[in-house]
């Protein structure tokens, strides 16, 4: 909901004043929200809006009262200049780094930058502020991509960490002494767990909720919850990712078997077909395949299959049983599940899930003046897609 949007002046404007704003009377807490270039504007003002919302919104509406919010949100950047962010939106901060802000949380807000670009040293100056803020007490947080950044500073090592699905496979080679786990929403670790990193997409709102929970209360969290119409659960975020290790190998061989096997996972067999169409001893298949992939071809074929299932219970009322039979898993007890471990959720509860709004967005696209292009032929599970 988000009450209090465009009513902060980090929107484009005058710049506010960070000495009058520090003045103020001190709130529980205090967030610093870290922007760069590569800071995407909706989830930056998404977390801002809903953080300043909390107890002020739900007071207003419910109590027909106004309160002052008990948290005080800062936009800063390096130099506490404006800045466009990675979709043109300017941003005015608050502050920058050599403001007294005293920060208890420091958020970093996802990144638009691609996962196989490393970084590099190009906010190194931000990762050092983050540094010396932890030192000085605070908690550093990220939101999806964010942990990029979060990483830069050398904290996670030998720690727990999330990211969104897209590039946990990067951030473990780029930082290969953290165990990151794209399955999670959020995870809190460290001393006292004062590093907490949100996963995928939208689990900033978690990020929120965490915040206001471990700082406010956890009934003003609910609030918040409620207010906005939040949903706060185990739901894994692999469940909205769709396959990413498909895509064109520089093995011919194995290359030759993924097109087979994009058209023919529901097979009795699958691997067994690879490996014979391989020509290859089944050692060196499996091999070249994990080197090739990423993936065992067992895990390639149940990936496949699952992928199929999944667009199957989001666009159709078939029972799981006969989603399970036309993917090619004889048993529909071994397909629930191998479906809960890998997506987090039962196949009913995937279809309660993701169905309806399958349905929904079909049909609005569907509807004048929205058109929607028939797609081609070609499988979508294809290597060259």
């Amino acid at each position: 909901m988000a009450v209090g949007a465009g009513q902060h002046q980090s929107h484009p404007g005058k710049k506010p004043d960070i000495s009058a704003m520090l003045k103020l009377p001190a709130p529980a807490l205090t967030v610093a929200l870290l922007a760069v270039p590569d800071t995407t504007a909706s989830t930056l003002f998404g977390l801002y809006d809903l953080l300043v919302g909390a107890r002020r919104d739900w007071q207003m509406l419910v109590h027909r009262v106004e309160v002052e919010p008990p948290v005080r949100a800062l936009i800063v950047s390096r130099d506490g200049r404006p800045l466009k962010a990675a979709n043109d939106v300017e941003i005015h901060p608050h502050a920058g780094f050599a403001d007294p802000i005293d920060a208890d949380v420091v958020v970093v807000t996802d990144l638009a930058i691609p996962p196989w670009q490393p970084v590099g040293d190009r906010y190194d100056v931000e990762a050092a502020w983050m540094r010396r803020q932890h030192e000085a007490g605070a908690m550093l947080a990220s939101a999806c991509s964010g942990a990029v950044l979060l990483a830069r500073t050398g904290l996670l090592a030998g720690l727990e960490g999330t990211s969104h699905w897209g590039y946990c496979e990067a951030l473990q080679r780029e930082h290969p002494d953290t165990r990151w786990q794209p399955d999670k929403a959020l995870v809190a670790t460290g001393t006292g767990q004062r590093l907490v990193m949100a996963g995928s997409g939208t689990s900033w709102h978690a990020l929120a909720l965490f915040l206001i929970a471990r700082y406010i209360g956890a009934e003003e969290a609910m609030q918040l919850a409620r207010l906005n119409l939040l949903d706060w659960n185990a739901t894994s975020p692999l469940a909205y990712a769709a396959m990413t290790r498909t895509g064109q190998v520089a093995d011919p061989v194995i290359a030759r078997c993924q097109e087979w096997a994009a058209q023919h996972y529901d097979s009795e067999a699958p691997v067994a077909a690879m490996v014979q169409m391989s020509g290859l001893p089944e050692r060196t298949f499996q091999r070249r395949f994990v080197q090739a992939t990423g993936l065992a071809p067992l895990d390639y074929i149940h990936t496949l299959r699952l992928e199929e299932a999944k667009q199957m219970l989001e666009s159709g009322d078939a029972p799981v049983e006969a989603v399970a039979l036309e993917v090619g898993y004889q048993d529909a007890s071994f397909f629930g599940r191998l479906f809960r471990r890998k997506i987090g959720l039962t196949p009913a509860q995937y279809r309660r899930r993701f169905g309806g709004l399958a349905r929904r967005l079909a049909g609005a696209a569907s509807e004048p003046p929205y058109t929607v292009a028939t797609p081609p032929s070609t499988s979508r599970f294809s290597p060259s897609t």
